[in-house]
């Protein structure tokens, strides 16, 4: 199960793990994965330049590190993020953390605990939260390995 789906905060670090964390964050309207050749595609579109599918594999593996500008701002302009999501480390944890909470979302039980949760007081707020602490130290003492 990926990261978001656990609800961790994860930020990607490395140009690949920017790049997966946009495939595995930002969905087609049916909620599938974009394929590399429907991403490379539009980045071909919108720069003019070449941009193949096996460019944009090299790039998600990590095999390819080194893009250039306008491929980068292609790729933020596909996935709807700002180009400092690649270009800025603070600005680009930041935005990570928002494609984590997104990712979370798309799972019907989150977002309804959170839609439930818009009404409440900050005090029922605090609860919640302090409920959601305890459960998640819980679950995690059960999944720890015992030696």
């Amino acid at each position: 199960m990926d990261s978001a789906r656990k609800g961790e905060l994860t930020e990607p670090s490395g140009l690949a793990a920017k790049i997966e964390a946009l495939f595995e964050t930002v969905r087609r309207p049916d909620r599938e994965q974009y394929s590399n050749e429907e991403v490379a595609s539009a980045c071909r579109e919108a720069t003019g330049e070449s941009f193949s599918t096996t460019y944009l594999w090299q790039l998600r593996t990590g095999r390819r590190d080194n893009p250039t500008k306008r491929h980068l701002e292609a790729l933020a302009q596909f996935f709807q993020v700002p180009p400092a999501y690649f270009f800025d480390e603070q600005e680009g944890a930041e935005i990570a953390r928002e494609l984590a909470l997104l990712g979370a979302m798309r799972d019907a039980c989150v977002r309804s605990v959170a839609l439930r949760a818009v009404n409440l007081s900050p005090e029922g707020l605090d609860t919640v939260s302090e409920l959601i602490d305890v459960i998640a130290r819980r679950d995690a003492a059960r999944n720890r390995p015992t030696s």
